[in-house]
């Protein structure tokens, strides 16, 4: 018997995206529906990498702590080794993650919180439970079918493996967030570019006790060269830190042109063996997998009232550690504008922007995840494991890194030089915090985008122009206690910062507020005022004069402002809130 079931909103998986999705919907005051044909959320660690921008979503959730109780701290990540096992010879290393002294201050600098590592497994359901507990309807062992659109909603099938029985569900909008091979994305004919399946890898989850290895060099990371035992020849494998320093997970390959192999328990102790270097280990195997490497993204993430989000619009290796930030900042873009159109206080074309704001960034994460596969190729170069295809000569390649001829020298530069250009995977704070969007969204003060003065994909180069995430700096309250900037916004309100002189721009905000119906925040930054610069880097950092307004959207991305203080204060706050709703003030749709 089908039952019909009616939602605001029917999330599509649990994973990263769709379950961040209904936490934060469900914190905005939005029921949504969440179905998952699995019956419970991840059992594998898969992704694990959280960089800072993912950990400010968690703060503005309320729930860093809570994933901070479960995470491996960035201090025991760093130490990413190449070695030919990890009982044998190590051929460099590379402080990562923020870690090495000259970059832990661009981190530090950066954001209130902290990269860290903490597996899917862990972290899922900390979202699913968060979303759960404050008001979203979890539903295990349902499987999407299908789905049909219309001008006033999507009709969904789904199938209950309980029971057997078929349900109808009617949304006002589906988000589709059903992973790599995402049927909600082929249902709706999502536009997609590149490949699928370009390398094919083996996961293997085992416990063992490799303290007496590792412990003296702590990493998320260990790169294992062993030619000749893998596909290719040159034999690259990956000893993954699960959890310190008992759970790991290997990350082998297989050939994409032959069928997947079964993996079994024998297969994969000899490849934990192999690659930790000692049998003795004890190891003992908890899980198997195989998986293919993709190269895929989404031109666009939507269709009509179906949202696309998280890998099923960008399909890519987990090189980076991109793949479940993004997919949590997809949700945290999408959250906001969705509640205040389903509450009526925005227009539907709000929505728009979600696909002006997230297809380029599923464009850029792809491209840099698979860019950074190729920049192994001058590694293995510098070992000499691409000059010959026989791995007994890769061996004596290796080996003559030792020796004190010139040649030796030379490939021994050439190895360090290659090992320090992986800081574009492993320490890609630009990549990871300078997203910025160009939208109906968001409204142009008419100043070009300041330009990038270090490298873009490694530095973040905070600012408040129109499209970047709000600067972090920390100011101090009555107490005089240090409070991020961050912190001053977010909770799915506008926020109005200004200062000493921006009266004007809190009156406004006021003001506008019961006429758009809005929570605006306002924050007056200075002496005896709201909270205090003492350091000056507000001043420095706000880009706008003392009585200047910076406009922060539930984001925490700068939506609008003005340098300074203006008498038609009112005007121009109410033309940039109309401008991001889609809205006259006192004018919003009552229905989505």
């Amino acid at each position: 018997m089908s039952t019909m079931i009616e939602t605001d909103v029917l999330i599509v998986g649990t994973g990263p995206a769709g379950s961040a999705a209904a936490a934060l919907l469900a914190t905005y005051g939005i029921r949504p529906m969440v179905v998952t044909k699995f019956n419970w959320t991840c059992r594998t660690p898969r992704a694990h990498i959280t960089n800072q921008r993912a950990m400010e979503v968690f703060r503005d959730l309320g729930i860093e702590d809570e994933v901070n109780e479960k995470r491996s701290a960035q201090d025991i990540m760093g130490n990413n080794v190449f070695c030919t096992s990890l009982a044998g010879d190590e051929l460099g290393r590379l402080l990562t993650w923020g870690n090495h002294p000259l970059r832990k201050g661009d981190y530090t600098l950066a954001s209130p919180t902290e990269i860290c590592d903490i597996p899917q497994n862990l972290l899922e359901p900390i979202l699913v439970g968060t979303a759960a507990r404050r008001g979203a309807r979890i539903c295990f062992n349902w499987e999407y079918l299908s789905l049909v659109q219309d001008a006033d909603g999507v009709t969904a099938k789904v199938r209950d493996h309980v029971t057997g029985e078929v349900h109808t569900v009617r949304a006002k909008y589906l988000l589709g967030a059903d992973g790599g091979r995402s049927k909600v994305a082929e249902d709706v004919g999502l536009p997609m570019e590149g490949k699928m399946g370009v390398a094919g890898s083996m996961n293997i989850v085992f416990e063992a006790d490799l303290s007496k290895y590792v412990a003296h060099r702590p990493s998320v990371l260990y790169w294992v060269l062993q030619p000749g035992s893998d596909v290719g020849g040159i034999g690259l494998g990956l000893v993954r830190m699960v959890r310190p320093w008992h759970e790991w997970l290997i990350v082998w390959g297989y050939d994409i042109n032959e069928p997947a192999p079964e993996v079994t328990d024998a297969m994969a102790t000899e490849i934990a063996h192999n690659l930790i270097g000692d049998h003795s280990i004890p190891v003992r195997i908890k899980s198997t997998s195989v998986w293919t490497v993709n190269n895929m993204y989404a031109r666009e993430n939507t269709r009509g009232r179906v949202f696309c989000m998280g890998d099923a619009v960008h399909r890519h290796p987990p090189s980076n550690g991109l793949g479940s930030n993004t997919s949590i900042q997809d949700a945290y873009n999408l959250a906001w504008k969705l509640a205040l159109v389903l509450k009526g206080r925005a227009a539907p074309s709000l929505l728009e922007s979600y696909d002006a704001e997230r297809s380029p960034v599923a464009k850029q994460i792809v491209t840099r995840a698979n860019q950074s596969i190729a920049e192994f190729g001058p590694i293995f170069e510098a070992l000499g494991l691409t000059s010959t295809k026989d791995p007994e000569q890769m061996k004596t390649n290796m080996e003559k890194l030792k020796e004190g001829t010139a040649e030796a020298a030379a490939r021994r530069d050439a190895l360090r030089k290659a090992i320090a250009f992986k800081s574009y995977e492993f320490n890609c704070h630009g990549v990871e915090m300078n997203q910025r969007y160009q939208s109906d969204a968001v409204v142009s003060d008419g100043t070009a985008m300041p330009e990038f003065s270090r490298d873009r994909e490694l530095y973040h180069q905070a600012t408040t122009w129109p499209g970047a995430k709000l600067p972090h700096v920390w100011v101090f309250g009555p107490d005089n206690r240090p409070v991020s900037t961050l912190d001053l916004c977010g909770k799915g309100r506008f926020t109005v910062l200004t200062g000493i002189g921006g009266e004007a721009w809190v009156a406004a905000a006021q003001e506008l507020g019961v006429a758009f119906g809005l929570d605006i925040a306002t924050v007056t930054i200075g002496p005896g005022r709201d909270h205090v610069d003492n350091f000056g880097d507000w001043a420095r950092a706000s880009e706008v004069e003392d009585g200047g307004c910076v406009l922060v959207r539930p984001d925490i991305y700068v939506g609008w402002r003005h340098a300074g203080a203006a008498a038609n204060a009112k005007d121009l706050l109410r033309d940039a809130l109309a401008s991001i709703l889609g809205v006259k003030a006192g004018a919003a749709r009552s229905a989505a």
